[in-house]
């Protein structure tokens, strides 16, 4: 049985921690405003980029000239997963289950006979997955000094892809990301982004227009620009994703702690009553032995 030293020592630890984890919910909570609201404002944009894309790409399919992005290498054997993750932990389960989902499409695809090819953004993305796909590991995009994800930082990363495709390294190009929801919900996403693959809205426009220069042409010109729109689009989904995992996770903390402080109180209480009592007993049989 613990003595009352160390009930006493254990419930000042755990009151600490708790000051911790409250800090860091209050801290997750700013943060996530900003994310949230940044991840909420690309949508309409992206969405409605890839309306247009999608318009060029059904105009360019099947042509002889379309741009290698849209049209592919003509092969599926060797697949680049761009799995994004957080720098930092303390999120809940959200690196675990973006790690999760990469590593079965990579199984999957192992057990259909394809190579697969590794590329990281994050370093606990990196940590989840090392020890089954290591080997399959390519590249490491490290973005610990990045306070707050810009266009800049998915340009990066999308001239590291685009670069590795000119140079024939792979056929098929898939980013692994968590679409936020809310503070509670968040879904890890895989998005094919070469080819590129554009989806449409259900009430998107069906204006039909002309465009000069040909299709063709303005694809080749936007295709890059999409594939790093997606990838932004991703990072900033992701950041809504962490801040909104880790106030979860803190929460949850939290209030463990403060149960946990309850029940040590209880049992602390409890073990200073029963050693009072010993030393009344003690005292009154000392008494009485007089």
């Amino acid at each position: 049985m613990p003595s009352l030293k160390d009930l006493k020592n254990r419930i000042e630890s755990v009151k600490s921690t708790r000051k911790i984890t409250k800090a860091m919910q209050m801290v997750a909570a700013a943060k996530l405003r900003r994310a949230q609201d940044a991840a909420e404002s690309a949508r309409p944009y992206t969405e409605r980029f890839n309306a247009v894309m999608a318009g060029l790409a059904s105009g360019a399919a099947g042509s002889a000239s379309a741009p290698k992005l849209l049209s592919g290498t003509g092969s599926d054997t060797v697949h680049l997963l761009v799995v994004m993750t957080a720098e930092r932990g303390l999120c809940g389960g959200f690196n675990g289950n973006i790690a999760k989902l990469a590593r079965q499409h990579a199984q999957k695809l192992l057990a259909d006979g394809k190579t697969v090819k590794v590329l990281t953004v994050g370093k606990k993305g990196r940590d989840a997955i090392k020890r089954d796909l290591g080997d399959h590991f390519v590249g490491h995009i490290d973005l610990t000094e990045v306070k707050r994800v810009g266009y800049l930082d998915a340009q990066g990363i999308a001239k590291d892809v685009l670069g590795r495709f000119d140079a024939g390294d792979f056929d098929i190009a898939t980013i692994f990301f968590s679409r936020f929801e809310n503070v509670v919900t968040q879904h890890p996403t895989a998005l094919q982004v070469i080819p590129a693959q554009f989806e449409t809205a259900d009430d998107a426009d069906t204006t039909l227009y002309d465009y000069e220069p040909s299709e063709d042409a303005i694809l080749a010109d936007l295709l890059p620009r999409g594939v790093s729109t997606q990838i932004f689009a991703a990072l900033l989904e992701n950041a809504a994703s962490e801040q909104g995992a880790r106030q979860s996770a803190m929460d949850n903390a939290t209030r463990n702690a403060g149960e946990m402080i309850d029940k040590l109180t209880i049992e602390y209480n409890r073990s200073r009553q029963a050693v009072i009592t010993n030393e009344l007993i003690e005292i009154i049989s000392g008494a009485e032995a007089l």
